[in-house]
């Protein structure tokens, strides 16, 4: 704390040019330093269409984040966030209201806020790491969960990662996130994806008329929740008769975006299967069903503290929540996890650069995957996606999740936040993403600025 307070009062010399001590390393001018001014914060709750359910529980509203940070010369950014309670850490989400667990989760973004102020910094990824250890106990403490998952930590520090990248864009006068990927990560976000597969969500209550409009938008790689609420043997009940009902619908449907022709399903089970048993029950259904040969992905089966080992499970599955780091990663691959879904709006940009070398260096494929977030951050999720090496079975596609537009009951008013809302590239078509030379060469839109959410800021 002391190490912190002196350099923002050295810092504050420095922008009154009263600095004789440190200069190089001190100076808001110095080449590859920057330096924070000034960082604040607001939130805005934007609530759901209907409760959205998973992992056995119900969110009713989603808290988007915000964080402006000022650096030297005036520069003035804003990084937006989307908190997902239930998501990042299930026990906070049971154990508190909703209203407290999302006040908490903000309360951590507040406080890497105070931490980082004053501070300089080379890149994100360095600065993150520098305060990710105090930002943790922070998180501890205003939950009381010595076990908080550092998920949702990094939940709460997206909005400020994102702030800090655009400031290190500004202040180095970069407007295309090629040249804002680190060079080591270079190689793991090398394609450009001229199409993206967009992935719709079919929760619990997604309806039969529902899914059926779906298909008929063109979509077609389907991310399906189960593990659905009540005891593990209501739950694989549950998940069986649905697999079966939208099976049913989907088994004859045809796309010409697969090697195989059918429609992948990608389960999302957010670790509720307590064990192997019930999980291969689960695939013996598929199997006499017919629909085991369309399984592309199922994420994440497992509790995360039951370290299972997966080497023997006979489909792809994904870690998510479990890889928060990429430490985490490389164990889950050695767990014989074969997929790594990739959120940079929910673990940061900078975490996510650091997960996705770790898989791709193993030859492990990734994906993007949504946490409901606000268009803005889409734009996000869908720069990191369209580098990505090609998803498995599909033909030279990359895969992004979008589900916003499903759940947020104003969705169209924030798109109307979004400054390139008007883009090719952003809405769906046909099932598809399409990105162009335009998209890449502006990163999509994200370094331009957030009229709304920075005034509200």
């Amino acid at each position: 704390m002391e190490r912190r307070k002196f350099l923002k009062d050295s810092g504050m010399l420095c922008l009154l040019g009263m600095c004789n001590i440190l200069p190089e390393s001190c100076s808001p001018k110095s080449p590859g330093k920057i330096y924070i001014a000034d960082a604040n914060s607001a939130v805005e709750k934007e609530p759901l269409i209907q409760p959205f359910g998973f992992k056995g529980g119900y969110l009713s509203e989603l808290w988007q984040t915000v964080a402006r940070l000022t650096g030297s010369d005036n520069n003035s950014v804003v990084g937006l966030g989307t908190q997902s309670v239930l998501w990042s850490d299930q026990s906070v989400f049971l154990n508190h209201t909703e209203t407290e667990g999302n006040a908490m989760m903000y309360s951590i973004t507040q406080r890497a806020l105070e931490i980082i102020k004053g501070q300089y910094y080379t890149n994100p990824v360095e600065l993150l790491e520098s305060i990710m250890d105090e930002v943790v106990a922070y998180g501890k403490k205003v939950t009381g969960n010595a076990h908080l998952r550092k998920t949702f930590v990094l939940n709460a520090l997206v909005a400020v990662d994102n702030a800090l990248w655009l400031l290190y864009a500004k202040e180095n006068g970069i407007t295309n996130f090629d040249q804002m990927i680190p060079a080591e990560y270079r190689s793991t976000f090398s394609e450009k994806h001229q199409k993206i597969a967009a992935i719709p969500l079919i929760s619990y209550g997604t309806t039969p008329d529902q899914l059926k409009q779906t298909v008929d938008d063109g979509y077609f790689f389907m991310k399906i929740k189960i593990g659905q609420p009540g005891s593990q043997k209501e739950m694989l009940q549950k998940d069986t008769e649905r697999l079966s009902a939208l099976h049913e619908m989907l088994k004859d449907v045809r796309t010409p975006h697969t090697q195989s022709g059918k429609l992948p399903y990608y389960f999302d089970a957010n670790g509720r299967y307590e064990t192997k048993e019930a999980f291969l029950r689960f695939l013996d259904h598929a199997q006499k069903i017919g629909a085991f040969e369309q399984i592309a992905i199922i994420e994440e089966p497992f509790p995360e503290e039951h370290e299972t080992d997966v080497t023997d499970i006979p489909v792809r599955l994904a870690a998510d929540e479990s890889a928060h780091t990429d430490v985490d990663t490389e164990k889950r691959i050695q767990m014989g996890y074969r997929a790594v879904a990739l959120k940079p709006i929910a673990k940061t940009l900078s975490m996510t650069m650091k997960i996705a070398k770790a898989a791709t260096d193993q030859s492990v494929p990734c994906f993007c995957a949504d946490l409901t977030v606000n268009p803005v951050l889409v734009e996000w999720n869908k720069n990191i996606a369209a580098r990505l090496k090609p998803f498995p079975g599909l033909h030279n596609l990359g895969l992004l999740e979008s589900n916003g537009h499903q759940n947020y009951r104003n969705w169209e008013k924030m798109m109307s936040y979004l400054p390139d809302r008007n883009k090719p590239w952003v809405g769906v078509n046909k099932g598809l993403f399409t990105t162009g030379n335009e998209f890449f060469e502006n990163g999509g839109g994200i370094y331009k600025s957030l009229d709304h959410y920075k005034n509200l800021s």
